[in-house]
């Protein structure tokens, strides 16, 4: 079941083209010391469950940059919402091969 979600994840990942998150992101990483040329979000900025989708795993002790997403769900009356929700994106250098 993990797997299915991870691959979820990394499909709203890469398939999303919003660049509200863009300023946090940079922000973010550069603050870590992480040059603004070495970010390139949704290529090696993923969610912990994005990274997991293509084998990697977020180091242990890792702190992500809050962004916001934005979920679709179909409700109990049938009707689709989408709402916001905070996730938290990790750069490439935080992860290591599983």
């Amino acid at each position: 079941m993990t797997n299915l979600y991870a691959q979820e994840a990394l499909s709203r990942a890469r398939g999303n083209t919003s660049g509200l998150n863009y300023q946090a992101i940079f922000a973010g990483f550069m603050a870590r010391g992480i040059p603004s040329s070495e970010i390139i979000p949704r290529e090696n900025v993923l969610t912990y469950k994005a990274w997991q989708a293509i084998g990697r795993q977020v180091k242990k002790g890792e702190k992500g940059v809050k962004v916001i997403t934005w979920i679709r769900y179909t409700d109990k009356t049938g009707q689709e919402v989408v709402k916001p929700q905070s996730a938290y994106v990790f750069h490439i250098t935080q992860t290591e091969r599983i």
